[in-house]
């Protein structure tokens, strides 16, 4: 059995017995039998996935490979499967109001809603209130219930390119929690008063039932936007969803929240489910307007559970380590482009990394300067200790969004409607599904690189436009221009010479040809090996021959040293 990933050389073998019938070429997965005296180790085949050409086979590799939990226990399932609708009893009635559902195509779920309208409060001429009515999970998932074990497991929702992994069962996540249109819903709404400049004045929270108006996905709010004859809701309502955004939008600037342009990538799936292609993902004002939407949501759910003192998991992101910020300075030296020098000594804010990807918005190094300023940044966690988030500029940030996907935001509504953990709880859970967050995280990149491994396959031979995205002593990391497409071209494939590698710099510079590779630096790389199972792929500059050629051996003189 050869492993997955291909950094494990280990040689495994299988005997007859414990192979479960296992063709070769299959896709499985795999433990360990006792350890033998001599010999290699053995394992014993315990799931076959099929061909690796299969569909869905690249996601099921994924769900393996990072232990992710994806079937329910018998226990949860019925729960779901028990639970009935929640009646408007006891609830504020949001149901004339038309709230819409705004998500991507392929939105499984559906678990935030939106309004606006101008305030009508004289003291506040150019606000607006606004609604985000969040579903009700914490009615259905209760406290020490088979669901909210098997939920505080999994941590979150995992999004493959042909199926989501969920957090809770399909009866609840797409059936009984999702707000879809004409369909009363248990809900718990937060509504939101700001100013003309997008500042919060104040808010209030109630457990309320909704009736979505409209599921409308991104690209067609947009559409509405920009003038369509034919609208999903009242003009008015589109407009007023807007104008709070560009209120809002204002704000965000204000205060100086760090503004990443990076690039997000999906897999486009046939009719089969077969991938047809990778392209990068649209970004338009309609995603924006729904973050920061739900940005002032989380930032009034956390401000909620401060003024009443209720312990809970806050969304928390550090400053900078300063040794990332180094690294950081020297790598932005090195670039080619004029004014992006990082000053020391100055307060950091984000607006500091802001001014550096002003300079090169719109030029060809702008994606590999916002992976630089991405990885100088500290990871976002979970925590009962509010330190504020350093990326949004807040002092306080809660997840309060998304309970059908995450189970950090179903703890946030249990404490704000009174029915929270003591703080040492909830620590443990903090860096439980923070952990989970990462997990899942690395999965969904793992899937997309096999996805673009196998589509990539095809193509073995042919010519690419990348940049530099990484540097070691063995080689370059390249990513490709159309595709995202990351790979590797190993030391050796580069021309002749001896190569110094510079880790301050991120550099590696040939001794006779003074020829030098860093990061940014444009390259036209031939595609010599592409592993969809291991999600790898391998390069050679374009200018060099798929063999190398052989170069006689240097004369020796009479006393047997080389000239």
């Amino acid at each position: 059995m050869v492993p997955a990933d291909r950094r494990d050389r280990t040689e495994y073998f299988v005997d007859l017995a414990h192979s479960g019938g296992a063709q070769d070429g299959e896709l499985v997965s795999a433990e360990p039998l006792p350890a033998r005296r001599y010999g290699p180790p053995h394992l014993k085949i315990v799931e076959r996935f099929g061909s690796p050409e299969a569909p869905g086979a690249i996601s099921l590799l994924s769900i393996a490979a990072f232990d992710i939990p994806h079937v329910f226990p018998a226990a949860a399932l019925a729960e779901a499967a028990a639970a009935t609708p929640i009646g408007p009893a006891g609830r504020s009635d949001l149901r004339d109001f038309e709230l819409v559902t705004i998500d991507g195509s392929d939105a499984r779920d559906f678990d935030d809603a939106v309004w606006a309208e101008r305030d009508p409060d004289p003291g506040n001429p150019d606000g607006w209130h606004l609604i985000v009515a969040i579903a009700d999970v914490a009615a259905y998932v209760t406290p020490g219930s088979a669901l909210d074990g098997e939920a505080q497991l999994r941590g979150n929702s995992v999004y493959l390119p042909d199926r989501v992994v969920p957090m809770l069962p399909e009866a609840l996540s797409n059936g009984l929690c999702s707000l879809k249109p004409a369909e009363d819903r248990a809900c718990l709404a937060a509504h939101l008063w700001i100013d003309g400049e997008g500042r919060k004045r104040r808010h209030t929270f109630e457990r309320a039932t909704m009736r979505s108006a409209a599921r409308l996905t991104y690209e067609a709010l947009q559409v509405m936007r920009d003038g369509a004859e034919k609208l999903s809701i009242a003009r008015e309502r589109l407009d007023a969803l807007y104008g709070a955004f560009a209120a809002l939008d204002k704000a965000r600037i204000a205060r100086g929240a760090l503004a990443l342009d990076l690039i997000e990538y999906r897999v486009l799936l046939d009719t089969a489910g077969v991938p047809a292609a990778v392209e990068p993902r649209k970004r338009l004002d309609s995603h924006k307007l729904i973050e920061e939407f739900m940005i002032l949501a989380n930032v009034a759910a956390a401000e909620e559970l401060e003024a009443k003192r209720r312990p809970s998991l806050y969304r928390v992101h550090d400053a900078p380590d300063p040794d990332r910020l180094d690294a950081l300075r020297l790598a932005l030296a090195d670039i080619d482009v004029p004014g992006l020098a990082l000053a020391k000594g100055q307060v950091l804010r984000p607006e500091l990394f802001n001014r550096v990807l002003a300079r090169v918005a719109g030029r060809p190094e702008a994606q590999v300067v916002n992976d630089l300023v991405l990885r100088a940044q500290a990871q976002a966690v979970y925590s009962p200790a509010n330190i504020g988030h350093f990326g949004l500029a807040l002092r306080r940030y809660a997840h309060f969004t998304s309970p059908i996907r995450r189970y950090a935001d179903l703890l946030v509504h249990r404490a704000l409607l009174g029915d929270g953990l003591p703080a040492e709880e909830l620590d443990e859970i903090g860096k439980h599904v923070s952990a989970t967050e990462r997990r899942a995280t690395a999965a969904e990149r793992s899937a997309l690189d096999r996805y673009r491994a196998r589509l990539l396959g095809n193509r073995i031979g042919e010519t690419f436009a990348g940049r530099v995205n990484g540097v070691a002593r063995f080689g370059l990391f390249v990513t490709l221009n159309d595709s995202g497409a990351d790979g590797l071209l190993p030391i050796a494939s580069l021309p002749p010479d001896f190569y110094r590698f510079d880790a301050t710099k991120m550099r590696l510079s040939g001794r006779h040809s003074r020829r030098s590779f860093g990061l940014g630096d444009a390259l036209a790389v031939r595609l010599v090996e592409a592993d969809a199972i291991g999600g790898r792929l391998i390069f050679r500059l374009d200018d060099e021959p798929l063999v190398r050629p052989r170069f006689a051996p240097r004369r020796r003189g009479r006393t047997g040293r080389r000239r």
